[in-house]
């Protein structure tokens, strides 16, 4: 019973870091109605220009390598460099497509994945980085101590990243202009012009705030599976979540994740012997597809919107 349990955690503290990735994706959809396919390339980018910069800061400076002002420093610039993203992204590819069918904005956000894959790789180059946040990934004395479980301290503080991003969002849409104003935007453009919404500055501010959850999703996963271009294929985990919890939902985001982590870790350890291996690769898609014939909008999705 202890090692379930100890499957189980390890699967649910997993699924908090595929529903940081999803949190990109539920941002772009709540303001624009389009899934974004270049979320992924977003993480990438944020996370190969954090460790760039890491790289770079004490040459630059003359700061010490590996302390905390180069650290914050890169975060910084980092982040201003996901709000210029998001500003050229509003100017070039949002603001010619207004009004455009839904799935006109998905192509584009195709094109723009293979851009900012090839702009990240042209400034920083392709190699594998590795990527030291401070926080040890070894198993917490105290439940090994008094429960012999084994979590680890890494995952927890990925699941408490995640629960302040999730509990600042959520009030963010609830009681902000900005967040009424993004789900006006969400649900028709026009009407939304008509009364006065600033739609380019809605946009801009919703990618740069998707961009700062890439920019944190990526540091975390590339502080466990180093900074590298497999991090564009996370985004693969996220759409399983994003069915399950719902493309408009932000806590639906964490539910999914925790529901998708939590299947895939028990499967792979009761599931995967008696099939071969590998079904963590698949199972999380079977499960998504099965939901979709279920409750296709979602556990906390809407279940009709007009959009324009």
């Amino acid at each position: 019973m202890q090692f379930f349990f100890e499957v189980l955690i390890g699967g649910l503290l997993s699924g908090v870091l595929y529903a940081l990735v999803a949190l990109g994706f539920v941002l772009i959809y709540k303001a624009s109605g389009v899934f974004n396919f270049a979320q992924g390339a977003m993480v990438f980018f944020a996370a190969l220009t954090f460790v760039g910069f890491l790289e770079v800061l004490p040459g630059w400076t003359g700061m010490e390598e590996g302390g905390r002002a180069v650290f914050w420093l890169a975060f910084v610039l980092s982040l201003a460099a996901m709000v210029v993203l998001a500003i050229a992204t509003e100017k070039f590819v949002l603001r010619p497509l207004v009004n455009q069918p839904p799935i006109t904005l998905f192509m584009a956000t195709i094109g723009l994945t293979f851009l900012v894959e090839g702009i990240a790789q042209g400034i920083w180059g392709a190699n594998v980085r590795g990527l030291d946040l401070g926080i040890a990934d070894v198993p917490i004395e105290y439940m090994m101590d008094n429960f012999n479980i084994l979590i680890s301290s890494f995952d927890v503080f990925a699941a408490a990243v995640a629960a302040v991003l999730v509990a600042a969002l959520a009030l963010f849409f609830q009681y902000t202009r900005i967040g009424r104003a993004l789900r006006a935007v969400a649900d028709d453009h026009q009407a939304a012009l008509s009364i006065g919404i600033p739609l380019r500055h809605i946009w801009v501010i919703v990618w740069a705030v998707a961009g700062f959850v890439a920019l944190v999703a990526g540091m975390i996963w590339g502080a466990r599976n180093g900074v590298q271009f497999a991090l564009t294929f996370t985004a693969l985990k996220a759409l399983p979540v994003l069915i399950l919890g719902g493309f408009t939902s932000v806590p639906g985001a964490i539910v999914g994740g925790l529901i998708i982590g939590a299947s895939e870790k028990l499967a792979e350890v009761y599931v995967g012997p008696f099939v071969g291996g590998g079904i963590e690769s698949w199972f999380p898609y079977i499960l998504a597809l099965g939901f979709l014939l279920i409750r296709p909008e979602g556990l906390f999705g809407e279940k009709h919107i007009d959009r324009v």
